[in-house]
């Protein structure tokens, strides 16, 4: 399994971090290494928290320090993912529509956390997917996830175009729909990826990107032509 690392900080590089919270994301980044490490190798049930703490040498009360049970620490470089895409999509220009703002986010998300793992990001991802389709836990856990992280993509397009969500339906629908066409787009990729990882980061990003080609002759196209 390739080592996870954190997702970049979407603040200004030159924000200052301190040694104490340098240390802090070090060991939260050991610590989900770790249980990913130990839900491949040995099952996501089998696996207990004390055995990951075992594995970072710190105390269970260290562990929870950082998260409230196992599937937190499995879901955390997604739910890091899911973070740094809003941020990246808060920061795209107010001139870019909607959906061209979503689709550079997404992209730029991937690459970033590509980067940040020194080209092993596609892996991990792979690993991660895979994993949490396999485990009914976790993917209850992760729909969840993506369901507040749908409202809060909602906020921010109703925000950008100076809407009432609560009257414009359209923030509310392109929010669901991308939401959809990703998840669609990451479980294809999952499939074709597996044990190559067929043409890394790049690879990935045209099964996105192929996806959201087919988005307006889905929704609006004749099919039958």
């Amino acid at each position: 399994m390739a080592p996870i690392a954190a997702m970049p900080n979407p603040a200004p590089p030159d924000a200052p971090v301190g040694l104490r919270e340098r240390k802090k994301q070090r060991t939260r980044d050991a610590l989900v290494d770790a249980a990913h490490r130990l839900f491949l190798s040995q099952g996501y049930a089998a696996t207990t928290v004390d055995e990951i703490a075992a594995a970072v040498d710190v105390s269970q009360r260290t562990f929870f320090r950082y998260f409230a049970n196992k599937e937190e620490a499995a879901l955390a470089v997604l739910a890091d993912a899911e973070e740094y895409f809003v941020g990246r999509l808060r920061a795209r220009p107010a001139a870019e529509n909607p959906l061209t703002a979503m689709r550079a986010a997404i992209c730029e998300s991937w690459r970033d956390l590509h980067a940040a793992q020194d080209g092993r990001g596609v892996t991990a991802a792979l690993e991660l997917l895979q994993l949490i389709e396999s485990t009914p836990t976790l993917l209850a856990a992760h729909l969840r996830r993506s369901a507040d992280q749908e409202r809060r993509v909602i906020e921010i397009l109703a925000a950008r175009e100076g809407l009432d969500p609560a009257v414009d339906l359209r923030p509310r629908l392109l929010a669901a729909v991308f939401g959809a066409v990703i998840r669609s787009a990451h479980l294809a990729w999952s499939t074709e990826a597996s044990g190559s990882d067929r043409d890394g980061l790049e690879g990935m990003i045209a099964v996105i990107e192929r996806h959201l080609d087919q988005l307006g002759p889905a929704l609006a196209g004749d099919w039958r032509r």
